[in-house]
């Protein structure tokens, strides 16, 4: 079994669903090269390697 890989959006993407899913969701990706599967909540997102990075992680605010 492939584990999913932790993701965040950069852009905007619509979900199948017809959500539309600000930057900055965080999304499950599978796959490699110029386009992989996202979802988020079990709604599909075709993503292309722009819309979307890997293992970046919202700092924390500073006091």
């Amino acid at each position: 079994m492939v584990t999913p890989r932790r993701g965040t959006l950069l852009v905007p993407v619509p979900g199948l669903s017809g959500t539309l899913y600000p930057a900055g969701t965080s999304v499950f990706v599978r796959g490699h090269g110029s386009t992989v599967d996202g979802f988020v909540d079990g709604d599909w997102l075709p993503l292309c390697w722009w819309e979307f990075a890997e293992g970046v992680e919202e700092a924390a605010p500073e006091a």
